[in-house]
């Protein structure tokens, strides 16, 4: 694949979750440089660090909390001195069924801190910096869910979540991008269920995949190589 990526320097958070993986993997055999982001698990981002045939740099961050966010940027553009796009990738999903007449505000407080002011945090510090460089292109990609788009029973939080950053941020921010650079992108990418170790638990269950199969034309669960070519 042409993608034009060679030597763009991308950023992607949550690189030490499966799709974030996978995304990185698919940056790096385009030629891109990287900066993968962890939270707890920087380790497995320093693995794949040490794998993948490009420079990168691995950097944690707790997405929720604004001054590690920056800190993250600073450190990105100290090593690189640019970067050319983002992927928002990071995110949770409560793997238990819990009604919302069962759902204490924890938890709704939790995953929306993650999955969409997380988002926020990171697509502000991002437009600063566009903001400052006024570089002549630039690309957001935010990794949402379809549960954005249906709603998700047993999972209020997360679909409500991630429909605020599929909806409200990408439309919103489509519009703010380019008053910063010409060529600016801002994109959603919802995948569906996918094969990872955070759905892993959930897929066990058969009845489960027969119900969602009869909502996919195409009769496959969705692996974490299909949204990164996507994204």
């Amino acid at each position: 694949m042409h993608s034009g990526l060679n030597g763009a320097v991308v950023l992607i958070t949550g690189a030490s979750g499966d799709i974030g993986r996978g995304c990185a993997r698919a940056f790096a055999a385009e030629g891109a440089r990287l900066v993968l982001h962890a939270n707890v698990r920087l380790d497995q981002a320093a693995v794949l660090e040490r794998d993948l045939d490009t420079e990168c740099l691995a950097v944690q961050a707790d997405l929720r909390n604004e001054a590690q966010v920056q800190e993250m940027f600073a450190a990105a553009l100290k090593k690189f001195g640019r970067l050319n796009g983002v992927v928002a990738n990071a995110g949770v999903w409560p793997p238990h069924d819990t009604p919302i007449h069962e759902m204490d505000l924890i938890q709704w407080e939790n995953t929306v801190a993650v999955n969409l002011t997380g988002v926020f945090l990171t697509a502000r510090a991002y437009f600063r910096y566009l903001h400052r460089q006024r570089p002549d292109n630039a690309s957001l990609v935010i990794v949402g869910s379809s549960a954005a788009v249906f709603g998700e029973a047993g999972h209020a939080d997360y679909a409500a979540s991630k429909a605020g950053a599929v909806y409200g941020l990408t439309r919103t921010l489509k519009n703010e991008i380019v008053k910063l650079c010409p060529d600016g992108r801002v994109n959603a990418v919802n995948p569906g269920w996918t094969i990872t170790e955070m759905t892993k638990g959930a897929l066990d269950d058969q009845a489960l995949v027969n119900r969602v199969m009869q909502t996919r034309p195409l009769k496959q669960l969705s692996t974490p190589e299909d949204t990164a070519n996507a994204v």
